[in-house]
């Protein structure tokens, strides 16, 4: 639903009533420059987030509250002056920040209260997650539910005692406003301290106990377990898992579709391309652009949160491109492709990195200076009619779902009025009917309108670009383009992913000491790189390893791996911090939720396992087995929550298979072989060339049995290997096929 629902929670003796639906979380515009000269006005000077380079925090540069960035010049403060810390968290892109921004951070009267009573903190949580993490862990925790903008209160060492998301400016239903709440804890902060310290200490106390993780058997099952409650929760009508508003959760296809290459299972492999298809042809999907929007609102895949995601995008172009190498349908080809074109088109830096996200909010086209949800993808009837031509536009209008009072299936605060967000409503095969043309007509007039109203939107204002160059999504896309380029036989996607992982090399990374900043941008890397930026580049490294076989790719993904586990290895508890140390973040906090992007522990061990078998290392494969250990209970407890490090336990349980294609990497034979191999879905196999050059030499160092593979008879010589023990080789790419399928001989 789009309108706002509300939790309570009890502070001091004042009931605050939070905003943890979908409109908190809600995902919207950074500052245009309506905004900024806005903020501009609302004070007469800058405050200490004017040097920032996030996009968030300049948006707030103005702001007449005294805002400092996360460090120790404002913790200092905070213990000279004996005030509380009041930590504003959000991102650029977050709709219901800005409200607040707008609401309260802009109004001169309640800045000058926060600015009285507290020291006053800005933090970009896609910037700093460590900080976010343990502060929604907090609000999480006091709340039952957490969002962003997130709103907390802290002693001046950094434990937090009072927390909530959005809180409106001004008192409404019985609920106090953002004035009431600063000086009801600034009376607490002046007369009842003590209670405040001491539920600080049972908070942080609390936290530390739950995250706790305990070593312990898994279950032979949980797989199985997990499968089965994946199946309960599956929409049989609509695809996707749950109820409105869906979330694509691409950790959920990783672990189905291996699973189903694992036992067979035809409904695993159903629900995955059920759902794939039914977000394809829904709202979610940008029909014109291609690329995904961050989630449906409702429960067809209709309307979407129109924000678009590096990370997303990432994401689900494996899964498509697995969905593609399982079935051979080119529906799913053509998903992946768009994904890519929209990356390459719209989100990619010439220098090589990739941008954050776009934008959900931006400036109506119909109304120009007004903004809405969504604006740039929204279409009327008229004006699709007026650009396409009647006979054009009824086709058109006829398979997306174009209607002249709009098409949204709710509409409660009247966003969408008279507007259409484009989704196939019909078939080519059921235009071809209605029309009585044929279903190649159909095809020809689709790709045409398609190019001629793309053209025409490209003429709007498009959204906001966030364009901060963060690691761990980096890492992530590269990946991605990696599998694309080798799976769709498009050189020029493996290149983009090579120049990705160049410019992170030579500007977020020090080969002096190893250690990787987490983001870049405006000439500046900055902040300590986290997990998931070591172990996402790691995981989009090897990939790209595997489609390039260039040694150096290799040799760089096992000193990041050696590097994150000095930097993150819990010797006591088992697995991986999050973070690095931070004395002003009370809690070192370990994720296990794959959600959105999957925890860095999930694919930490992942690599491990992946680069254990690869180099012959033992000691990581024995890693790899501890960090899982180390998540048991809640692996054995809710299995659902942890797909992707499922996949890694049933890695685990599989023996490898290795492709070993002997031959020159630049001749017709050797790269069919190459080809042949990409065509095939196995999670387990890794792919390696022995070129009789650097790369053979320096994986003969670690796996003694390549030095003995060589071409016969001069031509391209394929070796299926099943832990480490070959096959006959084959030397074409028939024999190879009948090899990767078990068609051939064993």
């Amino acid at each position: 639903m789009r309108y706002l629902s509300y939790s309570c929670a009890m502070i001091i003796g004042v009931s605050i009533f939070l905003l943890p639906s979908r409109l908190v979380a809600k995902i919207a515009h950074a500052p245009t420059s309506q905004e900024v000269k806005r903020s501009v006005a609302m004070a007469e000077k800058p405050n200490h987030l004017i040097n920032e380079k996030s996009p968030y925090l300049l948006q707030h540069a103005y702001n007449p509250v005294d805002w400092y960035p996360w460090g120790d010049e404002a913790f200092a403060r905070a213990k000279k002056e004996d005030k509380p810390i009041f930590l504003s968290i959000g991102y650029s892109t977050c709709h219901w920040c800005h409200v607040m921004a707008h609401e309260s951070f802009e109004n001169k009267e309640i800045a000058a209260l926060l600015n009285r009573y507290f020291v006053c903190i800005k933090v970009d949580r896609e910037e700093q997650p460590d900080v976010d993490q343990m502060y929604m862990a907090a609000t999480m925790a006091m709340n039952g539910s957490g969002g962003w903008p997130m709103s907390v209160f802290l002693l001046p060492d950094g434990r937090p005692f009072y927390a909530a998301t959005y809180i409106p400016a001004k008192s409404m239903y019985g609920r106090p406003g953002f004035p009431e709440i600063i000086e009801a804890i600034h009376k607490a902060w002046q007369g009842r301290r003590d209670e405040l310290e001491a539920s600080a200490s049972k908070l942080i106390n609390a936290l530390e106990e739950q995250h706790q993780v305990s070593a312990s058997a898994i279950n032979s099952d949980i797989d199985d377990r997990a499968f089965s409650q994946l199946s309960g929760e599956y929409d049989a009508v609509y695809g996707g898992f749950g109820s409105a508003p869906k979330f694509p959760r691409p950790a959920l296809f990783n672990f189905l579709l291996q699973y189903y290459h694992k036992t067979g299972n035809k409904h695993a492999l159903n629900m995955t391309l059920a759902t794939l298809t039914a977000m394809a042809g829904g709202g979610m999907y940008d029909q014109l652009g291609g690329g995904f929007h961050r989630y449906s609102v409702d429960g067809q895949w209709r309307i979407p949160h129109f924000e678009k995601m590096l990370y997303d995008q990432a994401q689900l172009l494996h899964s498509y491109l697995d969905a593609y190498q399982i079935t051979g349908d080119s529906q799913y080809a053509e998903v992946a492709r768009s994904i890519v074109g929209y990356v390459l088109r719209v989100m990619h830096d010439p220098r090589g990195g990739f941008y954050s996200a776009e934008d959900a909010d931006s400036e109506d086209p119909y109304a120009p200076g007004k903004h809405g949800e969504g604006a740039f993808y929204l279409w009327t009837e008229k004006d699709i009619v007026t650009t396409l031509g009647t006979r054009a536009a009824n086709i058109f209008n006829f398979c997306y779902g174009v209607e002249f009072d709009g098409n949204a299936l709710q509409d409660p605060q009247h966003e969408f009025t008279g507007r259409n967000i484009l989704y196939r409503a019909r078939t080519d095969e059921e235009a071809a009917g209605h029309f009585s043309i044929s279903v190649a007509e159909v095809r020809a007039s689709l790709e045409k309108s398609r190019a001629i109203l793309l053209a025409k939107r490209a003429q709007r204002v498009r959204p906001h670009l966030d364009d901060k160059i963060i690691t761990a999504w980096n890492g992530l896309m590269i990946g991605a383009l990696a599998r694309a380029g080798a799976i769709l036989d498009d050189p020029k996607m493996i290149s983009a992913a090579g120049q990705a992982a160049q410019f992170i090399r030579s500007t977020l990374y020090d080969p002096a000491t190893g250690l990787l900043k987490r983001r870049y941008r405006d000439g500046e890397a900055a902040h300590t790189g986290q997990l998931d930026d070591y172990a996402f580049l790691v995981a989009g490294l090897l990939d790209l390893y595997q489609a390039r076989q260039e040694p150096q790719l290799l040799s760089w993904a096992m000193d990041l791996t050696a590097k994150s586990i000095t930097l993150f290895r819990d010797d006591k508890g088992g697995g991986f911090f999050d973070s690095v140390v931070d004395e002003r973040v009370p809690i070192r906090m370990k994720a296990d939720y794959d959600g959105a992007e999957p925890a860095a522990n999930s694919v930490a061990a992942m690599n491990l396992l992946r680069l254990g078998r690869l180099t012959g290392n033992e000691d990581w494969l024995a890693l790899a087995q501890k960090t899982l250990d180390a998540f048991s209970r809640r692996i054995n407890s809710i299995p659902q929550a942890v797909p992707q490090m499922l996949c890694a336990v049933m890695l685990l349980q599989e023996k490898p298979e290795q492709v070993v294609i002997a031959g020159n990497r630049a001749t017709a034979d050797t790269m069919a072989m190459e080809a042949e191999v990409w065509r095939h879905f196995n999670p387990n196999r890794v792919v390696l060339l022995a070129d009789g050059g650097d790369n053979q030499k320096m994986l003969a160092k670690m796996l003694p049995f390549m030095q003995s593979v060589t071409m016969k008879d001069g031509r391209a010589t394929a070796y299926v290997c099943r832990d480490f023990t070959c096959r006959l080789p084959v030397t074409s790419v028939k024999d190879l096929a009948g090899r990767l399928t078990g068609s051939g001989e064993k």
